[in-house]
């Protein structure tokens, strides 16, 4: 194979020139600059750590490697595009997993291996199924189901990321329309249509890396509090004056709370 071989794939190039993609080359600067924010929003709640940094880092990388294949356009430009894609939606396929099934360590390990392959074997599904038009799409249907199916689970269990992850689902439906309609109106749109899935994805991408970001954060409250948790009771005192701080601490004062007054009134 010919990793040197020119590629023509985007209605923008007419030459296998350097620059002859100059929009859909420049564009993917929208990705540097959402891995910037998405880090510093990550590091403003105190989540700028494990999968979210890698994720940011791989957000670089995807525009780094978009720009190499929209500049020199031959067949290892397209593998630099591709791989750093493929690991970001692996990447936030687990850490989606293990932050919004609250599943830990082992038991996350357990999901990836059927959640994969119920993704692949609908993305073979749809390749067999699909009209010309929508061929090109169709090596994102993964990225594509996992954003809307992590959608429908936050939806199900009224957490507060659902409108974000919607949103994000969202966003990508659209920049994968305009992914795949570079082509057809290229007649009517010289420069095509492939920028704009540069500049939706970006957000999508930022808005996934901010909803997991904030998910964790979530988790660590919670972690939080259940450490602060005496055991037994809000106090060894047990006096409604102590103000417990957590939940079970509070339920356990309102049940010694009635516990009392049920035997003032037996006592009468």
């Amino acid at each position: 194979m010919d990793w040197t071989a020119p590629i023509d794939g985007y209605c923008e190039r007419l030459s296998p020139a350097f620059w002859a993609e100059p929009v859909n080359a420049l564009t993917n600067a929208a990705f540097l600059l959402a891995a910037l924010v998405a880090l510093l929003h990550a590091r403003r709640i105190g989540q700028a750590r494990g999968a979210v940094t890698v994720l940011c880092l791989l957000l670089a990388a995807i525009g780094m490697g978009s720009l190499a294949f929209h500049t020199f356009a031959t067949r290892w430009a397209a593998l630099a595009d591709v791989v750093p894609i493929q690991l970001f939606s692996l990447v936030a396929l687990v850490a989606g997993l293990h932050r919004f099934t609250g599943a830990q360590g082992r038991r996350t390990a357990l999901l990836v291996p059927p959640v994969l392959a119920l993704l692949i074997g609908a993305t073979w599904g749809l390749a067999l199924i699909a009209p010309p038009l929508l061929r090109g799409a169709v090596g994102y249907a993964p990225a594509f189901l996992s954003l809307w199916g992590f959608a429908a689970l936050t939806a199900a269990q009224r957490s507060p990321p659902f409108g974000r992850m919607a949103t994000a689902a969202l966003v990508f439906t659209a920049s994968l329309t305009a992914r795949t309609l570079d082509g057809p109106l290229c007649a009517v749109l010289p420069l095509g249509t492939h920028w704009l899935w540069h500049l939706a994805n970006a957000v999508t991408l930022a808005l996934v890396i901010g909803v997991l970001a904030r998910q964790g954060a979530l988790l660590r409250r919670r972690q939080e509090r259940r450490a602060d948790c005496p055991p037994h009771g809000p106090s060894p005192s047990g006096r409604l004056t102590d103000r417990p701080t957590c939940p079970r601490a509070a339920r356990w004062a309102r049940y010694r709370a009635r516990r009392g007054g049920r035997r003032w009134r037996a006592g009468r």
